[in-house]
C-alpha cells in the first residue's frame, strides 16, 4: 500500500512538472524572426554615411584655391642700373660708291673741286677739270692781296667755245670780287677736244678767314655745262 501511494505521488509530481514546463513555454515571448535583407540594407547605409563624412572632412581640410582678379595690376620688374657704355672709338664705316656717269661725287668737304673725270653737259657742250695751275685750294693769302686763279680745263664736247661763251661766277663769297670772263676774243676760242687754261682775277678779302667761290662754263645760249671750278683760300695777317 505504501508502494502504491509512492507511485501515485511520483506520477503526480511528474505531471505537475510537465504542466509547469508547458505553462512556462506557452507564456514566454517567441524568438524574433531575423530579416537578412534588412540587415544588409542597414550595413550599406552605415557604410555610405561613413564615406560621406570622410569626404566632407577631406574637402574641409584641403586649401581653397585663390582666384586672381583679371583686373589686378601686376608690377613688372624694372631694369636697374645704368645702360652699358661702349668704350673706345666708334668703328669707321667705309662705303664704296660707284660713280654715276656725268656726275661728280664728292665725299667730305663740299668745297673740294670736282674730279678730273667728271663731266656735266651734252654732246655739244661739255668740259672737264684737269687741275689747278695757280692758287691751289687752301692757299694762304694776305688781306687785300690781288691774285689770279687759273684752272686747266678741256673741251670734251663737239662744239667750239667761241664768241658768246663765258666762264661765269655761279656762287661763293662776294668779298673775293668775283668776275665773269667772256671768250669774246678769237684767241680765246677753244676747239672741241682742246685743252685750255681759264683764269679769273680776284682779290683776297681784308678780314682774315676762309673764302671760296665757284665758276662754270656757260654757252652762248645761256646754258651752264661742264665741271664746276672752285677757288678756296685762307686770309691771314
Amino acid at each position: 500500500m505504501f508502494v502504491r501511494k509512492s507511485l501515485k505521488w511520483a506520477v503526480f509530481a511528474l505531471m505537475t512538472t510537465a504542466l509547469l514546463l508547458t505553462a512556462c513555454t506557452m507564456g514566454a515571448t517567441p524568438a524574433p524572426t531575423v530579416d537578412v535583407n534588412a540587415i544588409n540594407t542597414a550595413a550599406v547605409a552605415t557604410a555610405m554615411g561613413q564615406l560621406s563624412a570622410q569626404f566632407t572632412q577631406t574637402a574641409l581640410a584641403a586649401p581653397s584655391p585663390t582666384l586672381m582678379s583679371t583686373n589686378t595690376a601686376v608690377s613688372l620688374p624694372t631694369a636697374s642700373g645704368a645702360l652699358p657704355t661702349t668704350s673706345g672709338a666708334l668703328p669707321t664705316i667705309s662705303i664704296n660708291i660707284t660713280p654715276i656717269a656725268g656726275f661728280t661725287q664728292v665725299v667730305g668737304s663740299p668745297a673740294a673741286p670736282a674730279g678730273p673725270t667728271a663731266s656735266l653737259g651734252d654732246s655739244c657742250n661739255n668740259s672737264v677739270y684737269e687741275g689747278d695751275v695757280t692758287i691751289p685750294d687752301g692757299a694762304v693769302l694776305k688781306p687785300g692781296e690781288d691774285f689770279i686763279k687759273t684752272w686747266a680745263v678741256r673741251n670734251t664736247g663737239t662744239c667750239t667755245w667761241d664768241d658768246g661763251y663765258t666762264l661765269a661766277f655761279i656762287g661763293g663769297d662776294q668779298a673775293l670780287d668775283p668776275v665773269d670772263v667772256d671768250l669774246s676774243d678769237e684767241s680765246d676760242f677753244v676747239a672741241a677736244g682742246a685743252a685750255v687754261n681759264l683764269s679769273v682775277p680776284l682779290t683776297a678779302p681784308l678780314t682774315p678767314g676762309k673764302y671760296q667761290g665757284t665758276w662754270r662754263m656757260q654757252s652762248d645760249s645761256g646754258n651752264y655745262f661742264g665741271t664746276p671750278l672752285t677757288v678756296i683760300i685762307e686770309v691771314r695777317n
